[in-house]
């Protein structure tokens, strides 16, 4: 009997050694572990803080006029801080989950010859200056990957419409003064329209094609066109649009593939204009409680 219970206590002790090591050596690679998966996790957190975008967008030849003040107006260089410029940041600002730049506007304030509100850019050859501009001749190419990300309805529940894209006129001031204008505004050759989640085109058309330069110069002396609506049906989904003008040519492409030109007499004749281009979220409602939101991903302008 007592050679059994001198076995038993030396069994006792060799199991009992041996779980102490067993939990030693599970519980180092427990450690192992744990320190493994803080690593791991520790770099992933570290990673999704700097997961952000940006927009592919130059803004060092843009002005954006806001709905706003009489409209407030921001250009280079202050427009290249619009992250940190708390006036515009309610309006104009970066998506950093998408990579986009919002436009999101409301009726309130508008420009000269308008009665419609806009946060949108406006092109400036020398930054700063609005006097400096290119004519159908010297062409250009503007090319802007977006989406219209919200839009409010009607009473009737009809969605608002806004303009994303323009070429518009200018006078110079030589042409100003030789008609007596107030101001150096003169008609937009070209609006594109995000209408019911389709994009419609808008062009200009002399009302008489016998008028002489000097009355062509006078805004009342051009028309609306019919205008053209692309059957390709884009909603509230990225798509791509691109302007190409040159000498007597001007080409709308949507999605770099359906496409429209426009080459009359009308055209030509616009000729004597110089221009600029326009992007953004132009809003064409009156309406208190409507607004819209423009994303626009990449804008690029070649000359």
């Amino acid at each position: 009997m007592k050679h059994f219970f001198k076995y038993c206590i030396v069994f006792i002790a060799i199991l009992s050694l041996n779980l102490q090591v067993s939990c030693q050596e599970k519980s180092a690679d427990d450690l192992s572990f744990f320190e493994n998966y803080q690593n791991e996790n520790s770099d992933n957190q570290s990673g999704s803080e700097n997961e952000f975008k940006l927009p592919k967008i130059d803004l060092s030849h843009w002005k954006v006029t806001l709905p706003i003040g009489r409209p407030i107006e921001v250009a280079p260089p202050e427009i290249l801080s619009y992250a940190t410029n708390e006036t515009l940041k309610p309006f104009f600002y970066n998506d950093s989950i998408k990579g986009a730049l919002v436009f999101y506007t409301y009726p309130d304030a508008s420009t000269a010859n308008s009665s419609y509100s806009r946060t949108e850019l406006r092109e400036q050859l020398v930054p700063g200056s609005n006097s400096t501009n290119w004519t159908f001749e010297q062409g250009g190419t503007m090319k802007g990957t977006l989406e219209v990300a919200e839009m409010s309805k009607d009473a009737s529940g009809n969605y608002y419409r806004t303009i994303i894209m323009q070429i518009h006129g200018i006078l110079t001031n030589a042409q100003k003064e030789l008609i007596g204008a107030a101001d150096n505004n003169a008609p937009p050759m070209l609006k594109i329209f995000w209408v019911n989640g389709q994009i419609r085109i808008k062009t200009k058309v002399l009302k008489d094609l016998n008028s002489t330069d000097t009355e062509m110069l006078h805004e009342e002396a051009w028309g609306d066109d019919s205008g053209y609506t692309f059957p390709e049906y884009v909603g509230f989904d990225k798509f791509t649009l691109e302007i190409k003008v040159s000498n007597g040519r001007m080409e709308v492409i949507l999605n770099e593939k359906a496409s429209v030109v426009y080459e009359s007499i009308h055209i030509q004749k616009w000729g004597i204009f110089e221009n600029y281009f326009k992007a953004g979220n132009y809003f064409q409602s009156k309406d208190k409680e409507s607004f819209a939101k423009v994303k626009y991903y990449e804008l690029m302008v070649t000359h």
